[in-house]
């Protein structure tokens, strides 16, 4: 391999196939970024029998030449809520190519939503995800929640004890709430008692019964129904308050909102953190970068989209519509909300209130998502384009790029590692370049951008807003567990 940018050394080539441990590697004067040490800077990296043999950071003479602006060692990412949709959905993803698709994102480890068919809510659909985990090669780490209810279907506790001895790391209903505060406060006691947590996917749906898209000036001109911003922020106020109920007889109780989307209800998250209570949250790359004008045919960058007071510019009035309206591969749940809102996600994730970035990746099949607007599935196919969205915003100075390469790696991370069980997880690792450790690690060009296409995307889903676009950040190399995951195929034509 040898990285494509003039201002990184040589690389050795790697030699093994997907899966295989790396043997020999060396890189070097790149620029590495160490999120659990706070360090980044020129340096060298060495990978012997799979393990991180050694890190050596430069100075002076040696580190001329090299910045942040060329090829980047970071750790490998993990994502903290996906959808591989097998079993029941492998029209649209499998654990082989969506595995696949998350080592050409960077990811080395992933955690799978349950809202398969049968829903993950016993230990024998646990296994069955596992055993496709094994037979894709990949060395792409696949862990997975386990439902809250009995088929999701929001009556009765799924079979929760026999789900954490199998080696879930939480529960959730993902792609519908907790139904009831009862069973929410429930399900929170009990996955308390054993350790974990319950992630919540915050809609209120008599809100948002028939809503297509945000409520507001843009879903008032498309003539889309409104999803209304207090159907988040009633999810959030009813979970935080019936958390502080449980928390009372229960005190390992945690709680975790997944993909935030509103100002306000990120704000109530951040005021219940100071209070003392057991509750993180999360965002998502396209609620930080694209907003709801996009739906109407803007393509820029949702902090391109704010005025000089901070409010939202008008896309009909300043010739921002370039592309055809009412794209499905905007159709998200929750939907895309304001600028306003994405600088509020933006916020969170620079003061603290949100750990971590989630990619949510949600592929679908052309089926269903080729019909009308409001009749489309929900959800981005994005793991593979999380790392160049968040470099968007670094390059824009929005980020630093520490930072991004923290809500990547150590946020989640720690995330993870702050629901105490299972304990042993390697996925609770700290996410750093560790010398004498599995290397577990990404390497990507920020000099080199790439076209997003069909044929660029190794994910079943090709339904992704950003086709056609141009993001920095190609991917060179992912290396899981000391194990090649990902190699460019152009990475060695110089």
């Amino acid at each position: 391999m040898s990285p494509r940018s003039k201002t990184a050394g040589s690389a050795t080539a790697l030699g093994p196939g997907i899966g295989e441990v790396v043997e020999r590697f060396e890189l070097e004067k790149a620029w590495l970024v160490d999120p659990v040490s706070g360090r980044e800077g020129p340096g060298e990296i060495v990978i012997t029998g799979g393990v991180l043999e050694s890190v050596v950071w430069l100075e002076g003479e040696e580190a001329k030449g090299v910045s942040d602006r060329g090829v980047i060692v970071a750790p490998g990412f993990l994502d903290l809520h996906a959808h591989f949709r097998e079993p029941g959905f492998e029209d649209a993803e499998t654990v082989a190519t969506g595995t696949a698709a998350a080592a050409h994102g960077g990811y080395t480890t992933v955690a799978l939503m349950p809202n398969t068919s049968p829903a993950l809510d016993e230990p024998g659909v646990l296994e069955r995800i596992r055993s496709a985990a094994r037979a894709s090669g990949s060395p792409v780490e696949v862990l997975a929640y386990g439902a809250v209810s009995a088929d999701r279907a929001g009556e009765q506790l799924s079979a929760m004890g026999e789900l954490a001895d199998a080696g879930v790391v939480g529960y959730s209903d993902d792609g519908a709430p907790v139904r009831t505060p009862t069973l929410l406060r429930s399900a929170l006691l009990y996955a308390g008692m054993l350790g974990l947590p319950v992630v919540d996917h915050a809609e209120d749906l008599e809100l948002t019964a028939g809503a297509e898209a945000n409520e507001g000036y843009v879903a008032s001109i498309m003539g889309l129904a409104g999803w209304p911003a207090a159907a988040e922020v009633n999810a959030v106020s009813r979970d935080l308050a019936v958390l502080a109920d449980a928390l009372i007889d229960e005190p390992r109780v945690r709680l975790h909102l997944t993909h935030l989307s509103t100002a306000a209800s990120l704000d109530l998250v951040r005021r219940a953190k100071d209070a003392g209570l057991p509750v993180t949250c999360d965002v998502t790359p396209h609620h930080l970068a694209l907003a709801d004008e996009w739906i109407a045919g803007a393509r820029r960058w949702s902090w391109e989209a704010l005025g000089p007071d901070g409010s939202s510019r008008d896309p009909w009035a300043d010739g921002a519509l370039t592309a055809p309206p009412y794209n499905t591969s905007l159709r998200v749940n929750p939907p895309l909300r304001t600028p306003v809102d994405a600088a509020a996600c933006l916020a969170a994730l620079l003061d603290g209130t949100a750990s971590a970035v989630v990619t949510d990746h949600a592929p679908h099949t052309v089926v269903d998502k080729e019909v009308e607007f409001g009749r489309a599935s929900s959800g981005i196919s994005g793991i593979e384009t999380a790392l160049g969205v968040l470099l968007a915003l670094v390059d824009a100075k929005r980020m630093p790029l520490a930072r991004a390469v923290a809500a990547l790696t150590t946020g989640p991370a720690a995330t993870l590692a702050g629901w105490p069980a299972p304990a042993a997880t390697p996925a609770a690792r700290k996410r750093g370049l560790v010398e004498g450790a599995p290397a577990d690690l990404v390497v990507f060009d920020r000099a080199d951008r790439w076209t997003v296409t069909e044929d660029s995307l190794r994910s079943k889903g090709k339904n992704s807003p950003l086709i056609g676009r141009e993001l920095s950040g190609r991917v060179l190399l992912t290396i899981a567990g000391g194990r090649l995951a990902y190699e460019d195929p152009g990475a060695g034509d110089e």
